[in-house]
């Protein structure tokens, strides 16, 4: 192995700190870490720092958070680093042209999905709301373009029926921490080269927001099933029930008939509602100030509550 790199880590939340995790365990120096400036969190809107930077604290690497990298400053400051290389994961900030040119070897990125399949800021939740076969990660050579630049690694994993987009992200994020190390150790061998991404494949990924967890039960129930499943654990479908919001935590495609949104069946099996086409069978709900439970459990004591007949999303 010739000298070790130096490499500027950029990158926000867990996803991201799971890879710098996997470079502090190489040989290759990491000179600092960018991250986003520190969020208000939690009940009491204390300033959180991001999963990347409490990591980076306890391994006593220089910190940087600038709210943009486009000003001059901030460049400078960057480019004062001599930077072999920048990996870029989740960051959450645009790199411009000017910060892509720094690093000796450039920036690289690791991408959670099979490029060019799934472009932007939601590729979990969107290959398993889309019903894909598989996912991935992609290791590209970033330029300005927005997720466009030339693939250097791809690694990929089967989605499954019971996948959501919290388990499919974890496992995306073991496999993203191996595959930069792999793609690190090739860039310094000079043995990687880019594939170009066939543009007339990309789809975008959507960044996620709290309005498409409502459910429409207008729509098929196998596309609510995979919504159920893509939007947890976050933001979580919903529905009413009367007065009452319920979070759906856990669904199957079950069977019946009737109007959309139709309770046509409770027992301890689940919650039956009629989709546009097909039915639903809720499996796991909360109630507002409850715990996510179990139907069965929560038939129990509310079995009123769960009349067939009565319509969820009115």
């Amino acid at each position: 192995m010739s000298h070790a790199m130096r490499i500027v880590f950029a990158g926000t939340p867990e996803f991201a700190a799971q890879h710098l995790q996997a470079l502090l365990n190489t040989d290759h120096q990491i000179v600092a870490v960018y991250t986003q400036p520190d969020r208000p969190a939690g009940r009491g809107q204390k300033l959180m720092p991001s999963p990347v930077k409490q990591l980076a604290e306890a391994h006593g690497i220089a910190v940087y958070q600038p709210q943009t990298l486009r000003d001059s400053a901030a460049q400078t400051e960057l480019a004062a680093l001599n930077a072999d290389l920048m990996v870029v994961v989740a960051y959450g900030l645009i790199l411009p042209q000017a910060v892509l040119d720094l690093p000796r070897l450039g920036c690289i990125n690791s991408h959670a999905s099979l490029l060019p399949r799934w472009r932007g800021a939601a590729p979990i939740q969107r290959a398993v709301e889309a019903g894909d076969a598989e996912s991935g990660v992609t290791v590209m050579q970033m330029e300005a373009g927005l997720d466009t630049g030339p693939m250097l690694l791809k690694v990929s994993t089967p989605i499954t029926a019971e996948d959501t987009g919290g388990s499919l992200h974890d496992r995306l994020a073991e496999l993203g921490a191996q595959a930069i190390v792999r793609a690190v150790d090739g860039l310094q061998a000079g043995t990687l080269r880019g594939d170009i991404q066939d543009d007339a494949l990309a789809c975008y990924a959507h960044k996620l927001n709290k309005d498409e967890a409502r459910l429409d039960w207008q729509r098929p129930a196998v596309e609510l099933e995979r919504q159920i499943r893509a939007l947890h654990p976050w933001p979580i479908c919903h529905s009413t029930l009367g007065e009452v919001t319920l979070k759906v935590h856990g669904a199957r495609v079950g069977e019946g008939q009737g109007a959309p949104g139709e309770i046509l069946a409770a027992s301890k099996e689940g919650l039956t509602v009629a989709c546009g086409q097909g039915a639903l069978l809720l499996t796991r709900l909360q109630l507002p100030g409850g715990k996510p439970l179990t139907f069965s459990d929560l038939y129990n004591s509310r079995r009123e509550q769960f009349a067939v007949g009565q319509v969820l999303g009115q």
